[in-house]
């Protein structure tokens, strides 16, 4: 992240921030890095739910929301950041104004549309941190390359039926011993066939598995923001709903 002028929290905010300030790993610096930061959620889905509602009530200054889908009756299973009212207005609106009631003091950018070459550089250039809440292979590589290229870390997500996996990506930068953090290609070298892992749509989804899933994101972000505890880079943590078990497995930088 790149420093900015630091502007002190106001008597209302250090209020709201009591339970963050009081925690010495987090304390005062750590909840103006938070104030300070600029945040990215591709997707205003069942994931980006939850990484913006966490998000704005931990104090992050600025999310930009990027969806160009609308609500529907059948997100409302998962997607808790939308209402029942809401239901035929723009995802990002819906977002902005659940966030505006959770914390005022919190920028939204909202940006209507759908990731694509021509505009993915320009929209990750604009912040310091990009959260993955897409659900298509196409968004996912296209964030992953621009992300690399742009120098700014990644947290990435996926959903199964009852089942969800969440890594942090930083393959611009080293570990502690020299060697290069691996990248989402590494990981995943090429997307899958079209038409062989069925859509949310045709599989479907149990409803509190991207409040889980959504959840690890946003606690990966304030990791990065602060700086405390061990992101996990080069880690794919996994999460099965059906056995209540984690499991991680580490995974490496290929070799050229």
């Amino acid at each position: 992240m790149t420093e900015q002028q630091i502007t002190p929290l106001t008597s209302s905010e250090i209020e709201r921030y009591a339970r963050h300030i009081i925690l010495g790993e987090v304390g005062g610096p750590g909840q103006q890095k938070l104030k300070r930061a600029r945040v990215l959620v591709v997707g205003a889905g069942g994931l980006g739910a939850p990484v913006l509602q966490y998000l704005a009530a931990s104090g992050v200054g600025t999310l930009g929301i990027v969806d160009d889908d609308r609500v529907s009756l059948s997100n409302l299973q998962r997607q808790i950041i939308h209402s029942t009212a809401l239901v035929g207005s723009p995802k990002v609106e819906s977002a902005a104004r659940a966030i505006a009631a959770i914390n005022p003091h919190v920028t939204v950018e909202v940006h209507e549309l759908r990731i694509a070459p021509d505009n993915v550089a320009d929209l990750v250039s604009r912040y310091h941190i990009v959260v993955d809440g897409s659900d298509n292979f196409d968004t996912r590589y296209m964030l992953a390359d621009t992300c690399l290229e742009q120098k700014r870390p990644l947290v990435s997500a996926a959903l199964g039926r009852f089942d969800g996996s969440v890594t942090t990506l930083m393959p611009y930068a080293a570990n502690a011993a020299g060697e290069p953090n691996p990248s989402y290609r590494d990981l995943f070298p090429n997307p899958p066939p079209p038409g062989l892992l069925p859509a949310c749509a045709e599989a479907g989804v149990l409803g509190v598995l991207p409040g889980v899933i959504g959840t690890l994101q946003a606690t990966e972000v304030i990791k990065l923001i602060t700086g405390i505890g061990e992101p996990l880079i080069g880690r794919l943590l996994l999460y099965d709903a059906l056995t209540s078990r984690f499991e991680t497995i580490k995974y490496k930088a290929r070799k050229a």
